[in-house]
């Protein structure tokens, strides 16, 4: 396998990296614990000391003005015309996996800054679901770690301008996930609440975390979907980015092709 390539390993290699629950499979929940304890102290220490300074601005603060018709009825002529349905997109990734860095750096935050109205995004992650209700990742336990305080951020702050923000501040350190100095960074940085994320990953004795996790898995297990970073557009495969190359984008992979597609489906809907 071409070691630049996130593409995941078939079942037999993908279990050697099972993240452990018992001896063999998932994160055992006290050492998930754990890491929440340290990330609390370093998290409120780090908070403490920014507690009168702004949040920089984000990769998002060069967004048009949001259009508030949006999810309403738009009225037209004293009558009520039927809100024109967004456009699906979606991103599957890996959160310690270079092209994912690449894929939202290079074409799918680009693409939101200019369509972020007109779109549905979802942003799902790869593995594989193993015995026990484990996860298995390509890059280690480390990395269902990050894939679980990426979905928490995710369900906790619905709107891709936070957490797809969020995602980009750690995958610009992709190899340092989920290093609690980065969480916590980039979550100043985005307007992200310390103790809701940490909640979100212990709670039920980090059972919703896992949970998350293994519903994502099996989205993109069931849309056939293994390489970080795939792009759909309308539940379609739309491109490819695997060995740090586009590949099978038979649209084009520039910003400004994935924008068109998108008017298009958007104008056409």
């Amino acid at each position: 396998m071409n070691n630049n390539s996130c593409d995941f390993p078939g079942e037999k290699s993908a279990r050697t990296i099972a993240v452990p629950r018992t001896n063999n499979e998932m994160i055992p929940r006290i050492r998930l614990l754990r890491w929440v304890a340290g990330f609390s102290i370093a998290a409120f220490l780090y908070l403490l000391s920014f507690r009168n300074q702004s949040p920089n601005g984000s990769f998002f603060a060069r967004l048009r003005p949001c259009d508030h018709t949006l999810g309403k009825s738009a009225v037209k002529g004293g009558e009520k015309v039927a809100e024109k349905p967004l456009v699906p997109l979606e991103a599957h990734i890996m959160s310690k996996c270079p092209d994912a860095q690449d894929c939202l750096k290079l074409l799918v935050l680009p693409t939101m800054q200019r369509v972020l109205p007109k779109v549905n995004f979802t942003l799902s992650f790869i593995g594989t679901a193993t015995a026990n209700d484990g996860v298995s990742c390509m890059h280690g336990p480390p990395e269902c770690l990050g894939n679980i305080i990426e979905l928490c951020a995710a369900n906790l702050y619905p709107s891709p301008k936070t957490y797809l923000g969020f995602t980009m501040c750690l995958t610009r350190d992709y190899k340092s996930i989920p290093e609690k100095s980065l969480v916590a960074d980039c979550a100043l940085e985005h307007g992200i609440d310390m103790n809701k994320l940490e909640e979100c990953a212990v709670e039920d004795d980090g059972g919703k975390g896992m949970s998350l996790l293994r519903n994502s898995v099996k989205r993109s297990a069931d849309n056939g979907v293994t390489k970080s970073c795939t792009v759909r557009l309308d539940n379609e495969i739309y491109c490819v980015r695997d060995g740090r190359e586009w590949k099978d984008c038979p649209h084009g992979a520039e910003v400004n092709d994935l924008v068109l597609a998108i008017e298009k489906k958007y104008r056409d809907s």
